[in-house]
């Protein structure tokens, strides 16, 4: 067997029914193998056959297109995956891609957002939608998100019977299956209890007109049955423009950017920061150091009376151009 187009489908149709794997992976691994079965078959070269110089000119191939270090880095990975099942398989007696050391990945600090700034996000949030449903929604979504930290996926999916009862701490289902639970802030709660009255009253009038009433805090009519990431992408769009906050700088995730990144700031602890994101490893957390080290860096350019006017000017410059 040595049909590039066969491996793949039979490499991707395992992972997902002995892994599980998400269907976002899956598009993921396919992508990025089909692109390598492209460039064998443009060299004459078939699964079978690769060795590892192969796959190491397959890599100078990537980086001669001016492909990113995280794209090399992952269509390396999903060669390895594929030989590693190959292999398990007795396709090959050998993963001729296991000894090549990936490229790494880029560490690029996460644009964050000031206090300030998140503060005319949320008040934006408030006076944003055409009706008062719509301002009490956005507003329970921008409170939650910059209380919680979590991910957009999570937000938007969130369950109704999650925020029963006036909860102080909110139970959060976050990446494999994995729960955590984050405490609310008086503002966040606030929020909470409002959008759940008017929410609660809309389901009510459904319910007798014989529409089944929804099991998410954030419903909507589309397939997925609750507010899509998309939707909530724009939104958030939306309140920056309001906001008077550059559009190109606020996103869900820089939110969550801001949350970690203030709680450091306010004294939290790397653990609890970690417990709060769901990250598997505090090294993942760890980047936030380096935000708030440049940070106050630039706080101590830009307002420190002994700083020069060059340093002032090039560190503004610095700013303008991060953003």
């Amino acid at each position: 067997m040595c049909d590039g187009v066969q491996w793949i489908s039979a490499f991707l149709e395992a992972q997902a029914a002995e892994l599980g794997a998400a269907r976002n992976t899956l598009l993921a691994y396919g992508r990025d193998l089909k692109d390598f079965d492209g460039y064998l078959r443009h060299n004459n070269l078939d699964f079978q056959k690769v060795t590892q110089s192969n796959v190491e000119d397959y890599l100078v191939h990537c980086d001669d297109q001016g492909l990113s270090r995280a794209t090399r880095a992952r269509r390396l990975s999903a060669v390895k995956q594929l030989y590693r099942f190959a292999f398990e398989e007795g396709w090959r007696s050998d993963n001729p891609a296991l000894q090549i050391s990936g490229p790494g990945r880029d560490r690029k600090l996460p644009q964050t957002l000031t206090e300030e700034e998140v503060d005319r996000l949320l008040d934006a949030a408030r006076n944003s939608g055409r009706t008062t449903a719509d301002q009490a929604r956005n507003t329970c979504l921008m409170e939650l998100l910059y209380a919680t930290g979590m991910r957009v996926s999570e937000l938007v999916s969130l369950p109704v019977a999650a925020a029963r009862g006036d909860p102080r701490m909110l139970l959060i289902m976050g990446k494999g299956g994995k729960e955590r639970m984050v405490p609310l802030s008086p503002p966040a709660r606030e929020a909470l209890s409002h959008w759940l009255e008017i929410r609660d009253a809309d389901e009510t009038e459904k319910k007798t007109k014989g529409i089944q009433p929804s099991r998410f805090l954030f419903a909507s009519r589309g397939v997925s049955g609750h507010l899509t990431r998309h939707r909530f992408y724009l939104l958030i769009k939306e309140f920056a423009v309001t906001a008077g906050v550059s559009p190109e700088k606020v996103t869900p995730h820089t939110l969550r950017h801001a949350f970690a990144t203030h709680l450091l700031a306010n004294g939290a602890d790397l653990r609890s920061i970690q417990t709060l994101l769901g990250h598997a490893d505090v090294a993942t957390t760890e980047i936030y150091t380096h935000v708030l080290q440049a940070r106050l860096s630039e706080l101590v350019l830009t307002h420190h009376p002994l700083a020069s006017d060059e340093e002032r000017k090039a560190s503004g410059n610095t700013s303008s151009e991060g953003q």
